[in-house]
């Protein structure tokens, strides 16, 4: 649990950062198109630190990988890895998402929520 919690800590702050400084740029890499209003980039800012936030929230977890709180905090990234694949699934599917790093970035949310459950599966939390 401890490498997937330092993958999505890298992961979350990486994007997060990039959202906060240039989240027109950012759009346009990952769903194909720019944001257009003031409305849009504040948004994508205010998504940038929550990203950065779960960010945050991954590394400090890796050196506690059994307690409940982290493995709670797992959980909660497979509802949010699997909820952003399958939205960029449905926006590419329904040609209104299009960008040359859409389907990776769609597979590796995949590969995140798969290797939560494998890492949740994996070990027991003491009580």
């Amino acid at each position: 649990m401890k490498a997937l919690l330092i993958v999505m800590a890298a992961a979350e702050i990486s994007v997060g950062f990039g959202l906060i400084a240039a989240p027109s740029t950012v759009a346009t890499l990952l769903l194909g198109s720019p944001l257009e209003t003031a409305v849009a980039i504040a948004v994508a800012r205010v998504a940038g630190f929550a990203l950065l936030a779960l960010g945050v929230t991954c590394w400090q977890a890796r050196v506690d990988t059994l307690s409940v709180a982290t493995r709670g905090f797992v959980r909660a990234m497979l509802v949010y890895n699997a909820g952003v694949f399958a939205l960029l699934v449905y926006g590419a599917l329904g040609g209104e998402l299009r960008s040359f790093a859409l389907w990776p970035v769609a597979i590796a949310h995949a590969g995140l929520a798969v290797w939560c459950v494998a890492s949740l599966a994996g070990k027991t939390s003491p009580r």
